[in-house]
C-alpha cells in the first residue's frame, strides 16, 4: 500500500470570552506543529463571530506514525494542558489517513470507499463550489471596499470551500450516494 499521508481533525469548543486567548495560544502551538517531523500543512477554521464558538484544526502529516508522534508528544500535551481552561469541552481529535474523514458517516464509520470514488466525489463537490463561491464572495468583498488581491481573495475563497466541504457538502453528499460509495 502506498503512503497516503495522514490527517487529524481537531475540534476545540472555546468559552465565549476566551477566543482572543485561544488565538494567542494558537500563535504559539502552530510553529511547534510546523516543526514536527513529517508535517505537511494545516488549516484552521475559525468560528463565526457571535454565532459559533468551535475552532476546527486540520493538520496533515506524511505518515500516520509521525502524526501520532506529534499528537502524543509531551510538547503538545503541555500546550493542551495550558489551553484547557479555554475549552468548553475536552480536546478532541480523529486521526485518518488521506481524506477519508470527508467520506465517513456515523453509521458506516468502519468503511472507507475506494480511492477513485473518493476522487470523483471530491472533484464533483469542489468543482461547483469553485465556480459558485467566487461569484458570491468577490462582489461581497468589493462591496465592503476590501481591495482586490489575488492571494487574499484566494485564501478567503478556498477557506469558504473547505468549510462548506467539511461541514455541509460532504456529510450530506456522502449520505445521499452512500450505497454507490460503499459498493
Amino acid at each position: 500500500m502506498e503512503n497516503q499521508g495522514a490527517s487529524v481533525v481537531i475540534t476545540h469548543h472555546i468559552l465565549d470570552d476566551k477566543q482572543l486567548e485561544y488565538d494567542q495560544w494558537l500563535a504559539e502551538i502552530v510553529p511547534l506543529t510546523k516543526h514536527a517531523r513529517g508535517f505537511i500543512d494545516l488549516q484552521i477554521i475559525r468560528p463565526i463571530p457571535k454565532l459559533t464558538f468551535v475552532y476546527t484544526v486540520i493538520i496533515r502529516f506524511d505518515t500516520v506514525d509521525n502524526l501520532k508522534i506529534w499528537m502524543e508528544s509531551d510538547t503538545r500535551k503541555q500546550m493542551i494542558e495550558r489551553a484547557s481552561l479555554l475549552f468548553r469541552k475536552q480536546d478532541r481529535y480523529q486521526i485518518k489517513s488521506g481524506l477519508e474523514f470527508l467520506f465517513e458517516t456515523p453509521e458506516q464509520a468502519h468503511q472507507v470507499p475506494r480511492r477513485w470514488k473518493q476522487y470523483l466525489v471530491t472533484w464533483s463537490a469542489i468543482y461547483p463550489l469553485s465556480l459558485l463561491i467566487p461569484i458570491i464572495l468577490l462582489p461581497v468583498l468589493r462591496y465592503f471596499h476590501i481591495p482586490q488581491n489575488h492571494f487574499s481573495d484566494g485564501l478567503l475563497i478556498s477557506g469558504c470551500i473547505v468549510f462548506l466541504m467539511v461541514y455541509l457538502v460532504m456529510p450530506n453528499y456522502t449520505r445521499v450516494i452512500r450505497k454507490w460509495l460503499n459498493k
